[in-house]
């Protein structure tokens, strides 16, 4: 699905980012033309993926709705603590 690949953008961004890279997990929902990623990690690198005032996450988001557009599909990312 063209999902899949926005999936695997925003996973790999954000195994980057956390220091415990086993904790994350992403779980995505998929219906008529949009996505909702939701990323699941421990509680200390939620800070890390969110960043200061939302900065990191609003990047992640922009970057995938880039992706997004591209393959045809909306995007949300949202992130569980």
């Amino acid at each position: 699905m063209a999902s899949d690949k926005v999936a695997d953008l925003v996973e790999y961004i954000v195994c980057g980012l956390v220091t415990n890279e086993d904790a994350v997990s992403l779980d995505v929902t998929d219906s008529d033309g949009s996505a909702l990623i939701e990323v699941s990690c421990s509680e200390e690198d939620a800070g890390r993926i969110i960043g200061r005032r939302g900065r990191t996450i609003k990047a992640i988001r922009t970057l995938a709705r880039a992706l997004g557009s591209r393959v045809g599909t909306s995007v949300e990312v949202e992130v569980l603590g």
